[in-house]
This record gives structure tokens, C-alpha cells and sequence, in this order.
């Protein structure tokens, strides 16, 4: 097995926790995952593993490995899709990321618009909280995100943006007489973007009030429709609830907010990834405008 072959095992049994998850990710045996990450550590030289009861562990030295492995495997996948693409572009291959809102209301049209127009571009989707999505980019395992504004510091390049707004909803119920400190928050899976706005809202006005965490975008509306308490949400992805009067919009200082979308790039994109950018730039996809940040 090659070295390239046991860090991809390292890095799947890293995500999934347990030599069973990563043997069922990779579609191998699980001696086979145990052979190959065993024979990594000898070639590193250090532990990268440890007895955790009947199971395993990343040592302190297989955390940092992992984290230099996913890079150095999504570098080697980038490259090859970038070959290829830059050989020929329209049978090339796109690796695409987005937070669950923006996966479920914007990623749609806009992978339509693409395929109509590039039929042969082999498309790849990931949609994921916010945190897993930026770290995706920096790993170089998506090529394209479309998100919030991307976290200070990264390597990346905006290349167009769409407008966006944040407003708090609930249940028409839950209008009258609204009181942020008393109220029921519906929140997003930890490592979301509209799940750390919210609580950055609500830390400003100095208030703990109850909370229910709902996981998904779909969930959190569902529980709000209901009833169940308020929640921030993009108001795009709400317009026609608030339009037949099932949710209704809820006085929040500070909202509604505007954060807009972003789609962004590492800032050398393959061939394959331009023709993507190339058409949102020329209106195929509605709604985005321009916005190349060298």
C-alpha cells in the first residue's frame, strides 16, 4: 500500500472515529485500515494512535498529522482535477461546499444553471455548518464555497456575492407581546454561522433566555412554525411563509441584518471551477453580482 493510500486511511479513521467507520467509508476491511495506519506510524516514526479502551485514539502527534494529511490529499485530488480541467475544461470536475441554508436555496439553481451549460463538468456537493465548509476550503477538498463572508485570515478569493438578510420569525402566536429575554431560542447545529450571530445578538443585550438546539436549517423552521419559539433565519429562505402569514417577523435589536453570500475560490481555481465563476459573472445564474477581490 502507498503512502498516499495509508493517509487516507489515517484521515478517514481520524473523521469517523474508530477503525469499523473508517473500513466502511473506504469500502476495505477493517484489518486493512488497521495494516495501513499501523504501517504510516512506523514510517513517521512516531505514535499517531492509542488504546482508549476497547477502542483507539489520536495521539497529540496524530492530531497535527491529520490535519497536515487532509491538506497534502486534498492538494493531490486539486491537482489532478486541475490537469485534467486545465487539458480540458469541460470534462473536468468541480468540488462545491455550502452552509445548509445556502445548500438548500441557492446551491440548486445555481448547479442547474451550471450542468445546462457544461453538461460534462463532473459536479461534487458538500454541505455542511460553517466551520466544516471553511475548513473544506483550507484543505483544499471543495474548489468552490458559497457561504458567509469567509473567516479573517483565510486564503481565498470572493468572486461574486448575493444579497442576503437576517431576520428573527416565529409562529404568529408568538408576536404579541415578544420579549427577547423570555422567549424560546430555536438554534442551528453548533458550527453555524446564523447560530453564532444570534448568540452574539442576544450576548449584547445581555440576556440567557431558554433555548432549544433544532440541528438542521429545515428543523429549526419546522420548530418555529409550530410554535415552539423564535429563531434568525435568512429571510430569503422563509419569503413565502412570511408571505401567507405562517411565520411572521419578531423585533430584535440589531435586525434585520444584511449578510450577504459569498462564492469563493482558492485564489489560483482550476479551469473546470472558472467556468462556474465565468457564468454566475454573466448573469446565467440570477441574483449574484460581480465582485473579484484580487
Amino acid at each position: 500500500m502507498t503512502t498516499t493510500s495509508r493517509m487516507r486511511a489515517f484521515v478517514a479513521l481520524a473523521e469517523a472515529g474508530s477503525v469499523r467507520g473508517a473500513a466502511a467509508h473506504l469500502v476495505v476491511t477493517e484489518s486493512t485500515v488497521s495494516a495501513a495506519v499501523r504501517a504510516l506510524g512506523e514510517e513517521i516514526g512516531v505514535p499517531l494512535l492509542e488504546r482508549d479502551g476497547r477502542g483507539v485514539r489520536l495521539t497529540p502527534a496524530g492530531r497535527r498529522y491529520a490535519d497536515y494529511a487532509r491538506r497534502v490529499l486534498g492538494l493531490l485530488d486539486e491537482a489532478t482535477a486541475a490537469a485534467r480541467g486545465e487539458a480540458d475544461p469541460e470534462h473536468g470536475h468541480v468540488r462545491l461546499g455550502a452552509v445548509t441554508t445556502a445548500g438548500e436555496h441557492l446551491l440548486p439553481d445555481l448547479l442547474a444553471a451550471f450542468r445546462a451549460r457544461h453538461p460534462a463538468v463532473e459536479l461534487g456537493v458538500d454541505v455542511a455548518p460553517s466551520t466544516r465548509v471553511w475548513s473544506l476550503l483550507r484543505d483544499h477538498e471543495v474548489d468552490v464555497v458559497v457561504a458567509g463572508r469567509p473567516p479573517a485570515g483565510s486564503v481565498a478569493r470572493i468572486r461574486a456575492t448575493r444579497a442576503n438578510t437576517l431576520a428573527v420569525v416565529g409562529a404568529p402566536a408568538t408576536a404579541d407581546g415578544f420579549d427577547p429575554a423570555a422567549a424560546t431560542w430555536l438554534l442551528r447545529e453548533p458550527g453555524s454561522g446564523v447560530r453564532s450571530t444570534l448568540a452574539g445578538l442576544l450576548d449584547d443585550l445581555g440576556v440567557e433566555p431558554r433555548s432549544l438546539t433544532m440541528g438542521s436549517h429545515g428543523a429549526t423552521i419546522a420548530a418555529a412554525r409550530a410554535g415552539l419559539g423564535a429563531t434568525l433565519v435568512s429571510r430569503e429562505a422563509v419569503r413565502d411563509l412570511i408571505a401567507d402569514g405562517t411565520l411572521v417577523e419578531l423585533p430584535l435589536p440589531g435586525t434585520p441584518l444584511a449578510r450577504p453570500w459569498h462564492l469563493v475560490t482558492h485564489p489560483d481555481a482550476t479551469a473546470s471551477t472558472e467556468l462556474l465563476v465565468r457564468d454566475v459573472h454573466a448573469g446565467h445564474v440570477p441574483g449574484w453580482d460581480r465582485a473579484e477581490q484580487p
